[in-house]
């Protein structure tokens, strides 16, 4: 028998109602160390609402969130963050008027509090991981460019690269390749690949193809609970999956 333990993410029996109407039904998924789950399905199936209760912006009505075997439910928004929880949201928020090193070194996590932040000084193990973390996401030779100069891709990687500096066990990102040029998008698999060696992600995306290149496991949602979860080629093969989300 599994037990919460063996999971880094354990969704039980989540529900959050909004007057009545549940986004999220009853919905209960688990998430592996150094994985990369999808969470696909048709506009309205609770995806982005799943990842506001993990990372405490909405309140669950019911169930549970365990990570690391912590109850996330009870906590609040920065208590999660420091858990080890890394959320993106659509659009970038990025400091325009900064450089790339500077994002990412104002991310870096000796800057959260006031005093850190009054503080804060830069040295050689805060430069390094900057630009550890730039190479990692293809910026290594723009860290002393504005970030409003960057294209819509890189300002995407920018800001991913400002959850990894704090090196959270879980990332979630919300379509993180909407707007991309196609060869953005394969360099995007590609930091996933790289990124998940000692966390994971729980991606929601379109872009099939995408999904495609870069999934363990894809959960697919339809009106806030679970219809079907397994390999890409597991839920594509699913009638139900076909039915109310890729056969459209």
């Amino acid at each position: 028998m599994t037990t919460d333990n063996d999971f880094l993410l354990s969704v039980e029996a989540l529900t959050v109602s909004f007057d009545g109407f549940k986004a999220v039904d009853d919905l209960s998924f688990y998430v592996d160390e150094n994985e990369i789950r999808v969470i696909i399905g048709p506009n309205g199936a609770g995806k982005t609402t799943a990842l506001d209760l993990i990372c405490g912006k909405t309140r669950a009505t019911s169930g549970s969130i365990r990570f690391r075997g912590k109850e996330l439910t009870a906590m609040k928004e920065h208590q999660i963050v420091h858990a080890g929880v890394g959320r993106k949201f659509q659009n970038p928020s990025i400091y325009d008027d900064l450089t790339v090193f500077e994002n990412l070194e104002i991310s870096y996590p000796k800057g959260r509090s006031v005093f850190g932040a009054l503080t804060f000084k830069r040295d050689g193990v805060v430069t390094s991981r900057v630009e550890e973390v730039a190479e990692m996401i293809f910026l290594a030779d723009h860290l002393e460019e504005r970030a409003e100069f960057l294209s819509h891709g890189q300002k995407q990687w920018l800001e991913i690269g400002m959850l990894l500096i704090q090196d959270p066990e879980l990332l979630m990102l919300d379509e993180p390749v909407a707007g991309m040029s196609v060869s953005e998008r394969v360099k995007t698999a590609e930091l996933l690949h790289r990124i998940i060696v000692g966390r994971s992600v729980i991606v929601i995306e379109h872009d099939m193809k995408f999904v495609e290149d870069i999934a363990h496991r894809v959960t697919v949602l339809h009106q806030g609970r679970v219809i079907s979860e397994g390999t890409m080629a597991h839920v594509q093969a699913d009638p139900k999956v076909v039915e109310v989300y890729l056969g459209h």
